[in-house]
C-alpha cells in the first residue's frame, strides 16, 4: 500500500496521544476561556467531553470535533489509518455518525519524500470510507514533524446523545478494546515487545468505535467516552465529575494488550502514565498492582470506548460485543454508585 519505506517514528520523539498537552496544564488554561452562551448548544468545554454538540432541530444535532497527532508507528499508511480512526472517535464516542472529515496535516517540505504524505492520506481515507463519512478537502502547514488527524462533523438525534454526564449510580462499567497501546508502542522502539503483541495493538489501534456507537443505540447508553490520552483514569474523572458518580474499576477485569502488563512490571511504563496519576490526584483510591494501575493510566492512542450500562443488561450488551467478531476483547470492569467521598475514582 506504501508508496515509500520512509520510516516515520526516526521524525518524533513523543506520538499518538501521548503527544498531548499535560492535561492538568490544559484544565488550567481553559479555565479563563470564557464558554459560548447559545440555548442550542448542547455540550461545550464544561464537561470535559469528547466533541462539541449543537442542536440543529428537534431531529439532529450536529457533533463538531477534531484531533490529531505525530506518527504513532513507523508505517506511514497506518500511522494514517490510526489517526483517523481516532479522530472518527470522539463522534462515535457520543452516540454519532460521522457525516463530513477535513484532512489536518503538518508536513515538511523537504527531507521527507512526499509520497509518504500521500500514503498517510490514503491510510487516512481507508478510514473515513470505512466510516460512511464524506472527505471535503482540508488544510497542510509545512512543519519539520510530520502530524496527521481530521476535523470530523457528525449528527446524532438530540434525545439518543451520549456524553460525560450521563452515568447512573448502579450501572455496570463497559470497555470495548484493551488498554496498553501507549507501553506497547514504546516497547517496540526499544525492540521489548515481540512481533505478534505489536501487531495485536497496531490492529486495536486501526479498529473503529462504529460498533461502540451503534450498540450504544440499541442499549439505550446515554453515558460514555474514548479512552486516549488522558488514560482510562483520565477519561474516567471526566466521567465521574460530569455524572457527580464514584466509579469503581476492579483492575484485574480490564483488559490488556499482549505482553504490556508483563512489560509494565519489567519498568517499561511511559511518561504519559505518571503525567496522567497526577491529572487525577486525590481523586484516585488505588489498592492494586502497581502494572495494573499504570495500566489504567496509560496513554492509548485510538483507544476503545469506556460506558455505563444498566446491570441487568451489561452481560448481553458485553456479548453483542464479542459477537461483532470485532471486540473480543469487550468486558464488565467494574460499576458506579452514588459519590460520597472525595474519592471519585477506586481501583481494586
Amino acid at each position: 500500500m506504501n508508496q515509500s519505506s520512509f520510516d516515520l517514528l526516526s521524525t518524533v520523539e513523543y506520538g499518538g496521544c501521548s503527544a498531548k498537552l499535560d492535561p492538568a496544564k490544559l484544565s488550567e488554561l481553559l479555565r479563563d476561556i470564557p464558554l459560548p452562551v447559545d440555548s442550542r448548544i448542547m455540550v461545550d468545554v464544561s464537561t470535559h467531553d469528547d466533541a462539541g454538540v449543537y442542536r440543529l432541530n428537534d431531529d439532529t444535532a450536529l457533533i463538531v470535533t477534531t484531533d490529531f497527532f505525530p506518527p504513532v508507528c513507523s508505517d506511514p499508511y497506518i500511522f494514517g489509518r490510526i489517526a483517523a480512526a481516532n479522530a472518527l472517535s470522539d463522534v462515535y464516542a457520543m452516540g454519532g455518525r460521522p457525516l463530513l472529515a477535513l484532512n489536518l496535516t503538518m508536513f515538511p517540505s523537504e527531507g521527507i519524500p512526499v509520497e509518504v504524505l500521500a500514503d498517510i492520506l490514503r491510510g487516512g481515507q481507508q478510514a473515513i470510507d470505512e466510516s460512511g463519512a464524506f472527505t471535503m478537502g482540508g488544510h497542510t502547514i509545512d512543519d519539520p514533524i510530520p502530524k496527521y488527524g481530521l476535523a470530523v462533523t457528525g449528527t446524532v438525534h438530540p434525545e439518543h446523545l451520549v456524553t460525560n454526564a450521563g452515568v447512573r449510580a448502579g450501572q455496570c462499567l463497559v470497555l470495548t478494546k484493551p488498554l496498553g497501546t501507549g507501553v506497547a508502542m514504546a516497547a517496540h522502539r526499544l525492540e521489548l515487545i515481540g512481533s505478534e503483541a505489536y501487531a495485536a495493538a497496531i490492529g486495536q489501534m486501526c479498529l473503529l468505535n462504529r460498533a461502540g456507537a451503534e450498540l450504544m443505540q440499541k442499549y439505550g447508553i446515554r453515558g460514555a467516552t474514548d479512552i486516549t490520552g488522558f488514560g482510562l483514569l483520565g477519561h474516567a474523572k471526566g466521567l465521574a465529575e460530569a455524572s457527580g458518580v464514584c466509579l469503581h474499576i476492579d483492575s484485574r477485569s480490564v483488559p490488556a494488550l499482549p505482553e504490556c502488563l508483563s512489560l509494565l512490571r519489567d519498568g517499561c511504563i511511559p511518561g504519559a502514565a505518571f503525567r496522567n496519576l497526577r491529572f487525577v490526584g486525590d481523586m484516585l483510591r488505588a489498592d492494586c498492582p502497581t502494572e495494573h494501575k499504570m495500566l489504567l493510566a496509560d496513554a492509548q492512542t485510538s483507544g476503545g470506548l469506556l460506558m455505563a450500562v444498566d446491570a441487568d443488561r451489561a452481560e448481553d450488551l458485553v456479548a453483542d460485543f464479542h459477537r461483532t467478531g470485532l471486540h473480543p476483547f469487550a468486558a464488565i470492569i467494574g460499576y458506579a454508585t452514588d459519590a460520597e467521598e472525595a474519592a471519585k475514582l477506586i481501583v481494586t
